[in-house]
């Protein structure tokens, strides 16, 4: 296709607004640090999997995957130059930041920076809480450092006698920020407060370290690198050739060094002897940078009490309807209900679960779980039900990536409390979220989410979910679980859009509809929230429906291959990216419908994993009230100035100019506009 913009660039082009959103003055300073472990947590992931990825087909040897092999080659220069240019203005708002910082008396300092009794608490601080956790490896002796973990941050160091004919060797230490954090808070003195990179702190314990050797001279760099973690497959080949690289590759394997990140003052013999332990290749990524790196642990930068450079607190509204003393199952029976998190409580859910576990009239819940809360209230409320003589069924993904274990874990505790485990589909990932609660008397209950059922996730990630009673949608969730455990059989689905049966199709079908109306004079819009845009099918049927004049404004947040504004092609979509406190995450999809708009809800975006390798749900919308609170999420969204971005495939990153240019910021007035009405209802009852 020409105008298709391939995923990992537009990725880049995504994370590059995180980088954005740090550098904004009217963005507290604080969160600006978050934005900028955020960035760099990302970009660790990118290389994990997907760099992985086209590495691995780029050294595919092999006639049949010539092209795609090429493909990945210039795509993986084209995402370095990219990173290294991003980088450059990564250190810069670092050192901008530090600097704002330093004025509002949180004072970031090196070694050289240290009072006598800052250096006192240093060393007390060391020996109470480091040494134990620091482990010096020779570099001599060290085969390959790519067989330690990418999750740590690394310190070379080079040391000598100091004497006339200097005698020098190398060694390598972990820092232990799992143990003690990145930053050290130090005793505060004159109305400031002080910290310190643990980096530094291991870099003027080093004679301590070092006590014996003879060594007295020491100079410590710090370096990172990120290892392939998998293959992530997504149809980046046809189906034939994928089967026979996953087998077949020996050039690559799992755990290989893809990055390395390193201090640019790092002397050339210390550089050398890192990167011949890292056995980097020509395709691979080396980067000189700052003094520091793993910037992802910004995140959990202390904020020395400053809760005026963060956020103002949004508390979590609790909808009167569910939290009263009324029973959530009578009223969902009695009305559609839904939840917009993190602006509502997630708790709601959890009580509906709970609510439900001691119900005697409830006979079987049977749920979806992708990703789990470390302390889950979800799996002990269903853990109780099973308890309470419920048949409980939970469909567990084990592959969802980077929660494995987790996962893993959670599934043996609920098999032990008596739940019926699925562990996923073979070749296809259950990523859809829905819940069935099925009543001996009066009717069943179905949620369907765009999101995790994860009390973490939901205080960070924006998803809607809806809770219904409406039999058609409640008896077709109950027969996605009969798909799951047979994903192949013939079962057909009226209400429910669910992939890889029939969801693409539906999707199609629905835009085509648009196209007909438009040119029968009818209303015709699109109106779209969703992570991500990359399936071919869907962004040709998109540039079809605008050369067909179709009017289509969407909410992106990530991945986007469309390229908006070419004549007579796509000159009628556009797309704003918003990056702000919450994740955008919800899944909105709203068509004109001829007058008789169509809305609807779930978990997949318009990526071929979510189309044809994956279990997903879509659900229709059709009580009155949730179809305006839908379609206000989107208009807010598609208003917002102060946070939005052109996202047009050209990686500029624009200010959005909608709303007429007034300032508007989507995610606030989203809150406000749940705590009005909330208000208001209170005041009717």
């Amino acid at each position: 296709m020409k105008y298709y913009l391939h995923r990992d660039v537009s990725w880049m082009y995504f994370n590059y607004r995180i980088l954005q959103e740090a550098r904004k003055e009217h963005v507290p300073l604080l969160e600006r640090l978050t934005f900028l472990g955020i960035y760099s947590n990302n970009l660790d992931e990118f290389y994990r999997v997907r760099m992985a990825t086209l590495s691995r087909i780029a050294d595919y040897e092999d006639k049949s995957a010539r092209s795609q092999q090429e493909e990945s080659r210039l795509l993986i220069k084209q995402i370095n130059k990219l990173n290294n240019k991003y980088s450059k203005e990564f250190e810069q708002t670092i050192a901008e930041i530090k600097e704002k910082l330093c004025e509002e008396n949180i004072c970031l300092i090196g070694v050289d920076e240290l009072s006598e009794e800052q250096q006192q608490f240093v060393h007390s601080f060391f020996q109470q809480k480091l040494s134990g956790y620091i482990n010096p490896i020779w570099l001599s002796a060290v085969k390959q450092i790519a067989d330690e973990t990418d999750e740590n941050i690394y310190l070379a160091i080079k040391m000598s006698d100091g004497n006339g004919k200097s005698r020098h060797n190398y060694a390598l230490i972990a820092l232990p920020v799992t143990v003690c954090g990145r930053f050290v808070r130090l005793p505060d003195g004159d109305g400031k407060s002080f910290l310190m990179y643990l980096d530094d702190v291991i870099r003027f314990c080093l004679p301590k370290i070092f006590a014996g050797t003879g060594y007295t001279e020491f100079k410590a760099h710090t370096f990172k690198f990120t290892k392939d973690a998998e293959m992530e497959i997504d149809n980046d080949l046809r189906n034939g050739l994928l089967q026979k690289i996953s087998k077949g590759v020996k050039s690559r394997k799992k755990g290989e060094p893809l990055r390395v990140i390193y201090d640019e003052k790092m002397p050339k013999d210390v550089l050398k002897r890192v990167m011949e332990k890292l056995n980097l290749d020509r395709l691979d990524t080396m980067l000189a940078g700052g003094r520091y790196h793993n910037h992802k642990d910004l995140m959990a930068f202390p904020d020395c009490g400053r809760k005026d450079l963060k956020y103002p607190e949004w508390p979590p509204i609790l909808k009167p309807e569910l939290s009263g003393d009324i029973s959530i199952l009578e009223q969902v029976r009695k009305k559609d209900r839904f939840i917009h998190v993190p602006y509502h409580s997630f708790d709601s859910y959890i009580r509906l679960l709970q609510e439900a576990a001691i119900n005697k009239n409830v006979k079987s819940i049977k749920t979806t779980l992708y990703r789990l809360a470390k302390d889950s209230k979800v799996v002990n409320a269903l853990i109780n039900a099973a308890r309470n003589g419920k048949k409980v069924t939970v469909v567990i993904e084990l592959l969802a990536r980077f929660d494995e274990t987790s996962n893993i874990n959670w599934s043996k505790r609920m098999q032990d409390a008596g739940i019926h485990v699925i562990f996923g589909v073979e070749g296809l990932k259950v990523h859809s979220k829905v819940t069935h609660i099925s009543m001996r008397t009066g009717g069943d209950i179905a949620c369907v989410s765009s999101g995790n059922f994860h009390e973490g996730n939901a205080r960070m990630y924006t998803d809607y979910l809806l809770m219904t009673a409406q039999k058609n949608i409640v008896r077709e969730v109950n027969a996605v679980f009969d798909f799951i455990e047979k994903p192949y059989s013939p079962i057909r689905f009226k209400e429910l859009l669910v992939s890889p049966n029939e969801m693409k199709q539906k999707f199609v079908r629905l835009i085509n509809d648009e196209i007909r109306n438009k040119q029968a004079g009818k209303p015709a819009y699109i109106k779209v929230k969703i992570n991500h845009v990359t399936d071919p099918v869907i962004v040709k049927k998109l540039y079809e429906a605008s050369a067909n004049g179709v009017e289509i404004d969407m909410v992106v947040r990530g991945n986007c291959s469309l390229i908006t504004g070419v004549r007579g092609v796509s000159d009628t979509i556009r797309i704003n990216g918003i990056i702000d406190r919450y994740l955008e995450h919800s899944r909105i999809f709203i068509f004109a419908a001829g007058g008789e708009e169509e809305v609807f809800i779930g978990s997949a975006d318009w990526m071929p994993r979510n189309l044809d390798n994956r279990i997903e749900v879509i659900t229709p919308i059709y009580d009155a009230d949730l179809k305006a609170d839908l379609r206000q999420v989107v208009e807010f969204g598609l208003k917002d100035t102060l946070q939005g971005r052109w996202v047009d495939g050209s990686g500029k990153n624009l200010p959005w100019d909608g709303n007429d240019g007034l300032p508007f910021r989507s995610q606030e007035a989203l809150y406000n506009y749940y705590k009005d009405s909330i208000g208001e209802n209170n005041e009717k009852g």
